[in-house]
């Protein structure tokens, strides 16, 4: 069967976000254009990863292309709102790709459905017909930034960690190994359990 790749070249919208409470999200990228939406789930550290690559590779076109990429995020594109309703999952990403379109000065994510064998890296942005599922999305530098910023905020919206031994604190607390084992409130620590955006 040939493989479906969801090309969204000028997204309304293209987001990280949670669905579920802060210990137990499930984290979706989702790309929205026109009247079609497609959200897939991806673990945590890719959205943490991805963020962090997409960082350098702005740096990179900036001083390799002389693209304009804005240092902070323009007010206009900062979206703090929830993931569009129903989150139905296309596939689970498996691998991830990154590059720049110089003819549409634009860059370009694709993210790869998870097989159970390894992936060729020739089908990574490439339209082969052999090979998984594919979103391909193509963002313009400062869309791009503001996707980096959220995905950021997004991973760090989840419980806080205990400041002794760096493991998450769930409301309850959590059996502290530099407590020799006995439970630390999260309370008792000061630590702010809450977050501040929507979906999580």
């Amino acid at each position: 069967m040939a493989r479906v790749i969801h090309v969204f070249r000028q997204p309304d919208r293209f987001v990280a976000g949670t669905v579920g409470e802060p210990g137990d999200r499930t984290f979706y990228l989702q790309a929205s254009e026109d009247t079609r939406t497609v959200s897939v789930t991806i673990e945590k550290q890719q959205v943490q990863v991805l963020a962090e690559r997409l960082g350098s590779l702005l740096e990179e076109i900036s001083e390799r292309f002389g693209a304009e990429v804005p240092e902070e995020v323009p007010e206009e594109l900062i979206d703090n709102d929830p993931l569009d309703v129903p989150v139905e999952e296309e596939f689970r990403v498996g691998t991830m790709g990154l590059g720049w379109d110089a003819e549409s000065k634009a860059v370009v994510i694709e993210l790869l459905a998870i097989t159970e064998g390894e992936v060729d890296e020739a089908v990574v942005l490439d339209d082969t017909e052999e090979g998984p599922d594919a979103v391909r999305v193509f963002l313009e530098p400062a869309v791009a930034r503001a996707f980096a910023a959220r995905a950021d905020r997004v991973v760090n919206a989840g419980r806080k960690p205990c400041p002794l031994c760096g493991e998450p604190l769930d409301p309850a607390g959590h059996i502290c190994p530099r407590q020799n084992g006995y439970r630390r409130n999260a309370e008792l620590t000061g630590t702010d359990t809450t977050t501040d955006l929507d979906e999580d």
